[in-house]
């Protein structure tokens, strides 16, 4: 997925929701893209409301057997794949292979570090009248321990 029909995203500043929704759409016509710096898109809100709205979710468990699932994403960069996720129609084989053309990393990948990145204005924090908090502080809080860290 290295090509040159990839479309490299910089994930840095940007607000999640909008930013998965500009890359639904270019991944339903067909594009491949691959978002960096997951860790560094952002969640509009204050940080202890967002982290407190998230854990209430994350305690959805499964009636018959909770172990099953349903599992919760706690890292950032599945954590964007999954707002992507709900954004396709993943009940259609056309959702399913837009899908699959996704990547989502933290951090900026050895194979990318050359590349021009691509970013959506539309999408800017800079938007944001309010306060803010990164996917990467959000997780974080959630239990997700970044490498090298201790």
């Amino acid at each position: 997925m290295v090509g040159n029909d990839v479309h490299v995203v910089d994930a840095s500043g940007l607000i999640a929701g909008r930013l998965a929704s500009l890359v639904a759409k270019r991944l339903l016509r067909g594009e491949s893209i691959v978002i960096v710096n997951a860790e560094k898109a952002v969640l509009s809100g204050k940080k202890h409301s967002r982290v407190r709205e998230i854990k209430e979710f994350l305690e959805v468990v499964g009636r018959a057997n909770p172990i099953r699932g349903p599992v919760h994403p706690k890292r950032p960069d599945t954590f964007l794949r999954e707002i992507v996720r709900g954004m396709l129609p993943r009940d259609r084989p056309r959702g399913r292979e837009a899908y699959r053309r996704l990547k989502v990393y933290i951090g900026v990948p050895k194979e990318f570090e050359g590349r021009p990145f691509e970013t959506f204005p539309e999408a800017s924090s800079e938007k944001l009248r309010r306060g803010y908090v990164t996917l990467g502080e959000v997780c974080k809080e959630l239990g997700w321990r970044p490498r090298g860290v201790g």
